[in-house]
């Protein structure tokens, strides 16, 4: 987050979301997608291997990982952009296997994509247009009677102002949208998956390539989705993020989900570290980098104290001219006579003289039409 942005107001976080112990698979008190046995493979290796997953309604979920754990091939999944090898999973309590993306969106579950999908060379506010749902104006016949659907893209027009309005994008709605930031083309697809009126959303990276000043609004538009009674998730890489709004974590790697649980409670888990860092480590980095507030154990004051001394060691390292002891030694002139010693820059040539003589001595002699000279001479007296 920018340095300069104040800390938003803290909303209160859903709890009580699960049934029994906390471990990967916990059944949940209300869920809103339920997936069983989701398996995804691609030529041998296994992207996903999902046993069992909830996901609770009326929160924010966040679905983190390392790379490569799987998380966006779920997405795919989850949203029928693509087909698992084997299982089932259900959206609301219907059935999703083998329903394609666009129904899917239709029965109320819409995503964003980490790389924005905005339509470039139509302006902000089409955009927003066109995800409104059954649009007359979209058939054949119902489209040459103009007055059978002005009315309905009236009312689009103004729903799609109020959400231009609501994400600070009004002033850019006659703007074709390949003009926007990055940023800003995050909130435009935010804003236009709510064209539909969603009851699930799921975000795919929604901080990724987002300028720091933009980064305070689309958390608060976030967590605005949860006070509107929808139910969010998402997949993110920032642990400050993701400790500050979501309610629930799901932890995947290697296409498995490993753990989850509130953020706290993931965070400190020792499979998660695994997950991240490859090894064993009992400290919190997040508070050794100062980017979450609590407190240092014995272990993380030493890693703290040992980081400060080697950002010293470096930054004194920079200051210190070169010493002449790094430039290449001189060889005095007397020696570089003798046989066997040369400098650095005559080596290669002595090196390639050597193998030249060598070359000449082994190659036949080759005959020549020059009389010699020596043997004229001898005959002539």
């Amino acid at each position: 987050m920018s340095a300069d942005v104040a800390p938003p107001t803290p909303r209160p976080k859903s709890t009580g979301l699960h049934k029994g112990e906390i471990r990967p698979g916990v059944e949940k008190v209300d869920p809103i997608i339920v997936a069983d046995g989701v398996k995804r493979v691609f030529g041998g290796l296994t992207a996903v291997d999902v046993d069992h997953l909830e996901i609770p309604r009326n929160a924010i979920t966040a679905l983190i990982g390392p790379n490569g754990a799987g998380k966006t091939t779920l997405f795919n999944l989850l949203t029928g952009f693509d087909k698992p090898n084997e299982g089932d999973w259900s959206f609301d309590g219907q059935n999703l296997a083998g329903i394609p993306a666009f129904k899917t969106a239709r029965m109320g579950q819409v995503r964003t994509f980490q790389l924005t999908k905005s339509l470039g060379l139509l302006t902000v506010l089409e955009n927003m247009k066109l995800g409104a749902p059954g649009q007359g104006g979209e058939t054949i016949w119902r489209g040459i009677l103009p007055f059978l659907w002005k009315r309905q893209e009236a009312q689009i027009e103004e729903k799609a102002r109020g959400l231009l309005e609501r994400f600070k994008l009004d002033a850019k709605e006659k703007d074709f949208a390949a003009s926007l930031s990055g940023g800003q083309r995050k909130l435009l697809e935010m804003a236009r998956a709510l064209m539909s009126d969603p009851t699930l959303v799921m975000l795919d990276e929604p901080m990724a390539g987002v300028n720091p000043a933009l980064t305070q609004s689309l958390l608060d538009h976030i967590l605005d989705l949860k006070d509107l009674g929808m139910t969010v998730l998402f997949v993110e890489h920032d642990m400050h993020m993701v400790r500050h709004i979501a309610d629930w974590v799901v932890v995947m790697a290697e296409g498995k989900v490993v753990a989850e649980g509130p953020p706290d409670t993931v965070m400190k888990e020792q499979a998660v570290i695994d997950a991240y860092l490859g090894a064993h480590q009992d400290v919190d980095l997040g508070v050794v980098t100062g980017r979450y507030e609590g407190e240092l154990t014995a272990e993380g004051e030493g890693l703290a104290a040992q980081a400060h001394e080697l950002q010293e060691a470096v930054e004194a390292d920079a200051a210190t001219p070169a010493s002449d002891e790094t430039s290449a030694p001189e060889v005095p002139a007397s020696d570089a006579s003798q046989p066997g010693i040369a400098t650095d820059a005559a080596a290669p040539v002595s090196r390639r003289s050597a193998a030249a003589e060598r070359a000449a001595a082994s190659a036949p002699a080759e005959p020549t039409d020059a009389p010699d000279s020596t043997h004229s001479t001898e005959e002539n007296k």
